[in-house]
């Protein structure tokens, strides 16, 4: 199995070769796994709510119930990307930037690797989200 480091020094005419989608696979059903348990937890806390015995305890129920609300947004959003991720691997279009073609790097794919597209296009596209939400 391929570690980071090994990952890194491999020559660029390997980008994405079986061994490196197995790499990304196995980090991307990993982290699905650890997301969907996150998801049920939260849920979980959500589903049996303390006893309040008073407003005080209300309130902070009502806090850590909206921050497992986000935890569950947040966590199921990350399952969609994974998952998506994943029919890349299959259809063999994984670590090559949607909108270019271009390899995503494997830099990059290591820290995010749901990414989709390369950092450059990545860039342009927040700047015209940030553009147009102003």
């Amino acid at each position: 199995m391929l570690t980071k480091a090994k990952l890194l020094r491999m020559p660029a005419k390997k980008y994405m070769d079986s061994d490196q989608l197995e790499y990304f696979q196995s980090q991307l059903v990993d982290q699905k796994q650890e997301a969907i348990s996150e998801i049920e937890d939260a849920r979980e806390r959500l589903r049996i709510p303390p006893e309040c015995k008073d407003e005080a305890d209300r309130a902070s129920f009502e806090v850590d119930s909206q921050l497992y609300l986000r935890i569950v947004d947040r966590k199921s959003k990350l399952v969609k990307k994974i998952d998506k991720a994943l029919r890349r691997i299959k259809s063999g279009e994984y670590g090559y930037c949607l909108e270019t073609g271009e390899p995503i790097g494997l830099e990059r794919l290591i820290i995010r690797p749901t990414a989709e597209f390369c950092a450059d296009i990545k860039f342009i596209n927040d700047d015209q989200e940030r553009h147009f939400a102003e």
